[in-house]
């Protein structure tokens, strides 16, 4: 594939994609790290670009660091958009999301001296030694959040999930959010609905309501705009409701018990402050643990709403937590 600078790239296709730089002056390092963030979705979609992109902006304000960032890349326009920021010399190709995966892969050998990030699984057992991948911990918050969702359950009887696409992910979410309701309350059912779809709120709603109709009194979803639909349904089946990759209290401020947060901001930083002091480690998989990767947040509440969530239930809840970031928890055997 012929090169083609990041410049001529977005002359060609500039209404395709945007584009933007944030530069920053560099106080405490001699020379700044260039970073630039790389997303399939757009810096306001309130969740999964979003929270990345403001670990990038916080990158920029006179930390030694000149960022920049693309988004809506469709698949075709990957491997030719980071081609031009890997020719115009950035230290940092971020791609966000498992659709960079091969592209990025099929691009770090011909750039030994740049550092490439997926925010996605390693995707084979060998890669470039300048390249790396994390796994994000999805399973051990899902576990987490049916552990959870059973403590604060008042009957006891059903606690339940919504999914989005159903792909081998989901599917283990799904299965680490039963294992964590089951072995924490003797007897509960544990419920899940994989909707096929991430952006259908209707089918979130209805998922809800079929849960709610089967027993449950608390819902989780994992599931985007899909889950936007679930968390309608659970207030309007009286159900709490967990929320999921972002802060969502102001959807359910009555409603919503905790949600769980992907510290995605903190995610770009680390790696960023990694590649400028030189302790980026290449050819590996990130293994973050669940506290690190998985925030918990209920709006001015803290990290759990008193009202929802018991405090024996919250106590209880810690412990199991704390016991999934040491590992001492191995949910890979019980989703396997």
């Amino acid at each position: 594939m012929s090169k083609i600078s990041r410049r001529a790239f977005h002359r060609r296709c500039a209404s395709a994609l945007a584009m933007a730089a944030l530069g920053s002056r560099s106080w405490t390092q001699a020379r700044e790290t260039s970073v630039v963030l790389l997303l399939t979705g757009v810096i306001t979609d309130g969740g999964w670009s979003q929270l990345a992109f403001n670990g990038l902006k916080a990158l920029g304000v006179g930390r030694g660091f000149k960022t920049a960032y693309a988004e809506n890349i469709s698949l075709a326009e990957m491997q030719e958009v980071a081609r031009g920021y890997s020719d115009d010399g950035f230290d940092l190709i971020l791609g966000h999301g498992f659709e960079f995966s091969s592209a990025l892969l099929d691009i770090a050998p011909d750039y030994p001296n740049r550092r490439y990030f997926v925010s996605s699984f390693l995707p084979q057992p060998k890669v470039p030694a300048n390249i790396m991948f994390v796994n994000l911990g999805y399973f051990d918050a899902a576990y987490g959040a049916g552990a959870l969702a059973a403590l604060i359950s008042e009957r006891k009887q059903a606690v339940g999930f919504v999914g989005g696409e159903d792909d081998p992910t989901q599917q283990k979410i799904q299965k680490a959010f039963i294992a964590g309701a089951r072995n924490t309350v003797n007897g509960i059912q544990a419920l899940g609905i994989i909707t096929g779809d991430y952006d259908n709120a209707a089918k979130g709603r209805e998922a809800a309501a079929t849960l709610i109709g089967n027993g449950a009194d608390v819902i989780w979803h994992a599931a985007d705009v899909t889950g936007l639909g679930a968390i309608q349904g659970a207030v309007a089946g009286k159900a709490k409701v967990l929320g999921c990759y972002y802060d969502q209290t102001s959807l359910a401020p009555n409603n919503m018990a905790v949600s769980f947060e992907m510290n995605l901001e903190g995610l770009v930083k680390t790696v960023a402050h990694a590649v400028a002091d030189h302790s980026f480690a290449g050819g590996t998989e990130w293994k973050p643990t669940v506290d690190r990767m998985w925030l918990l947040k209920a709006g001015a509440h803290g990290d759990h709403n008193p009202q929802l969530v018991p405090p024996a239930a919250w106590a209880a809840f810690q412990k199991i937590w704390s016991d999934l970031a040491a590992r001492r928890i191995n949910v890979a055997t019980l989703i396997s």
